[in-house]
């Protein structure tokens, strides 16, 4: 995986104005598309494409400020057709319009070229089991909320505690297969989404595929298929996120396993009166790599 993540670091530095093509990338390394970006946007804290743009007006920075060539020309050696949407992405990383870059000659706010290195982690036990599920429904109530990387989302919040605690039991009811009991799912995110990026978001339950689905209830159908399932224990939800963050960088680099699409999942085995510790399950669609 570090393989493929450092030629794609080295296809970014070639491609100039072209795109970069993270599909043959991932071919190449014989992962898929849906993984890299997804590894690469855990370990690196930001989306591949986002990286890109940083990366690139990084690079333009230099001929803003010396260059002889006009700013249009520039604009299409880095791939806009014109010098406001040139300038539009240049002030969104450095802060500055491109007039007063080349007047001034900054100050610029440089992104330096990531490289992936192994270094010895592991000896933080992660306590995981692999199992086979067959099709099933999540289903409860669904809504639209930003992503969070760190920390509490209130929106979540918010939406859980607009559900009225009879709503919480009729859903436990339903319940009739794994994973069991009230469950926090996370779909429809892209790949390498930013900070901020709306993903649909799920408090519900697991039923067998074919259950009746009452009409007020939302439904997400997840075909059969492997799961990662990770254990974790202690402060919430830091203890939750540190748990993604090291799937990323310490398991499947290390097993032969890749993310698939699909929802990821979080059934709360435990927790205290006021939720500040818990235990939790992190259900991670995955397949063989």
């Amino acid at each position: 995986m570090f393989a493929a993540l450092n030629h794609l670091m080295g296809a970014v530095e070639e491609a100039a104005a072209e795109q970069v093509d993270v599909a043959a990338v991932a071919a190449e390394h014989g992962t898929t598309e849906h993984h890299l970006r997804r590894m690469f946007s855990s370990l690196a804290g930001v989306p591949v494409s986002e990286y890109v743009r940083r990366r690139r007006m990084t690079v333009a920075a230099a001929d803003v400020a010396e260059s002889s060539d006009d700013l249009l020309t520039l604009a299409v050696r880095y791939g806009y057709g014109s010098t406001e949407a040139f300038g539009r992405a240049f002030r969104a990383v450095h802060g500055l319009g491109l007039s007063e870059a080349r007047r001034d000659g900054g100050p610029f706010r440089s992104q330096q070229q990531l490289r992936f290195r192994l270094t010895v982690e592991g000896n933080r036990p992660m306590h995981v089991r692999l199992t086979e599920r067959p099709d099933l429904r999540l289903v409860g109530h669904a809504t639209r909320v930003p992503l969070v990387h760190e920390g509490v989302n209130p929106h979540i919040q918010e939406h859980i505690a607009a559900i009225p605690a009879e709503e919480h039991l009729r859903l436990k009811e339903m319940s009739n297969t794994s994973p069991a009991g009230i469950l926090q799912v996370s779909d429809e995110l892209e790949q390498d989404s930013p900070e901020g990026t709306e993903l649909t978001y799920l408090h519900g339950v697991a039923v067998s595929d074919g259950t009746p689905v009452p009409d007020d209830l939302d439904s997400i159908a997840v075909p059969a298929g492997s799961w990662a399932v990770f254990t974790t224990q202690g402060p919430h939800p830091q203890a939750l996120q540190e748990a993604y963050a090291a799937t990323a960088a310490e398991w499947f680099p290390s097993n032969p396993w890749r993310l698939r699409p699909g929802p990821s999942i979080v059934a709360v085995l435990e927790h205290d009166e006021d939720f500040t510790t818990a235990t939790c399950e992190i259900w991670l669609p995955v397949e063989r790599a």
